[in-house]
């Protein structure tokens, strides 16, 4: 990108007095406030240059109509990062934190073309077939089973308690796992995004994916692995390794943040005292105004162009800013209006395939908490909240609250519920001592 010579001149007070040629959007002074730097980089223009990492250079996307163009455009923007020229050129560090997110997998999120319309139709297609009633039940019960664990004692981190374990275990669900892989899908996909050993918990998820798409091979059952594999498109085991490992980490991250979110706002918002009414409105905000990946939807250009005003290079990584183009002041009348075109959900050929799913997961496991905590409040200053750091997500680093003790009692488990099945499922000696999933499977049978 050819950076301005006169970039903008920051507002009194602003942590923009400190920045270079390039604006950084990671750490905790990011984190803390992101409008303040949305705002600042509104003022380049319709894109703007930031750093995603020490090192890490990008364009950012900030405008609603500037984003659909790029996200509509894959003739000018391609999601294969094998193109991105810094990377192939060698000019990363090496132990940047956030090039693993954006190094090629021969997945449909880094796919283009007609490899891209094949791999994306079996997702599509299988996504399709989920049962919505039958998510919402198997939601509630992952729901009913994680307040039993923490009701009793009146306080909570609804963020790791709760938010957090909410989008594994239904993955799971969907996913079909039986207890032992899937304790170890919940490992591998939680500490992707810990930050503490993240190459030991990817190698753990693709075990995991490996060993499931064996066990559905020989066995399938009713779930969006076995859906994958009876496509037509015929993808083969390591095919499906990959688009298994995609779906449960960019699946889960999202819908853990929208419903942490979505709960921040609940709690510390009086708009929304009578929470029993508005949980679809309260999504529909926070999608607006706090989406759960700020920014993120990486493209790459393809050859030189002229974008928005400006010349950019073949191999330019561009991200497009959903926190900043969302909240952009032109389309405060849309936000008001309870229009549902925010861009949380992405646009263009890669926009998100289990909008649906991820909604209802997202409206029955907090409408079911309200219902069962309906006096849980904050338990800190809403202040004291910190957020995570980076460039990508936008969530909270915990949520405490506090309420009334409850007891909740197990329920019978649905008959398409996944049991432990197979030859490597674990005796009920073991699954006692396994895993968060284990425990659940064996709190459904009572």
């Amino acid at each position: 990108m050819d950076v301005r010579s006169s970039a903008p001149v920051p507002p009194p007070g602003c942590p923009a007095h400190s920045f270079g040629s390039r604006v950084p959007i990671y750490g905790p002074e990011f984190a803390a406030d992101p409008e303040a730097y949305y705002s600042y980089l509104r003022h380049y223009g319709p894109t703007a240059p930031v750093e995603l990492a020490p090192g890490v250079d990008a364009t950012l996307v900030t405008d609603y109509q500037t984003a659909l163009r790029l996200l509509q455009d894959p003739a000018n923007f391609r999601k294969d990062s094998r193109r991105w020229r810094d990377l192939a050129e060698g000019r990363l560090p090496a132990d940047s934190p956030v090039v693993p997110t954006l190094t090629y997998r021969p997945n449909a999120l880094f796919s283009d073309g007609a490899e891209h319309l094949r791999l994306r139709q079996a997702i599509t297609d299988a996504m399709a077939r989920i049962d919505m009633h039958r998510l919402a039940r198997s939601t509630e019960q992952v729901s009913n089973f994680l307040i039993s664990q923490f009701g009793p004692r009146g306080s909570a981190d609804l963020l790791g308690d709760y938010a957090k374990q909410v989008s594994l275990m239904v993955f799971n669900e969907l996913f079909g796992c039986p207890a032992e892989i899937g304790d170890r899908v919940m490992f591998g996909t939680s500490g992707m995004f810990e930050g503490v050993n993240a190459e030991q918990a990817v190698g753990v998820l693709f075990g995991a994916c490996g060993e499931l798409v064996a066990l559905k091979r020989s066995r399938p059952g009713d779930d969006v692995t076995s859906w994958l594999l009876q496509h037509h498109a015929k993808l083969t085991d390591e095919e499906m390794v990959y688009q298994l490992a995609l779906l449960l980490a960019s699946g889960s991250e999202p819908l853990r943040n929208l419903i942490g979110n979505t709960l921040h706002r609940v709690l510390t918002d009086d708009g929304y005292a009578n929470k029993g009414g508005l949980i679809d409105e309260a999504i529909d905000d926070t999608l607006w105004e706090n989406p759960p990946m700020a920014n993120f939807m990486a493209h790459y250009s393809a050859s030189d162009l002229e974008f928005a005003g400006q010349h950019f290079p073949a191999g330019d990584l561009f991200l497009v800013s959903i926190g900043a183009a969302n909240t952009n002041p032109a389309l405060t009348a849309a936000r008001q209006s309870g229009s549902r075109a925010h861009l949380s959900w992405s646009a263009g050929p890669h926009a998100c395939p289990s909008k649906e799913p991820a909604r209802q997961i997202a409206v029955t496991a907090i409408e079911n908490l309200l219902n069962q905590l309906p006096d849980v409040v904050l338990a800190v200053p809403e202040q004291s909240l910190a957020w995570r750091p980076g460039p990508f997500s936008r969530g909270l680093a915990s949520l405490p609250a506090r309420f009334t003790p409850v007891e909740i009692a197990h329920r019978a488990a649905p008959t398409q519920a996944p049991q432990p099945t197979g030859p490597i499922a674990p005796q009920p000696d073991k699954a006692d001592r396994g895993g968060r999933w284990s425990q659940f499977l064996n709190w459904l049978k009572g």
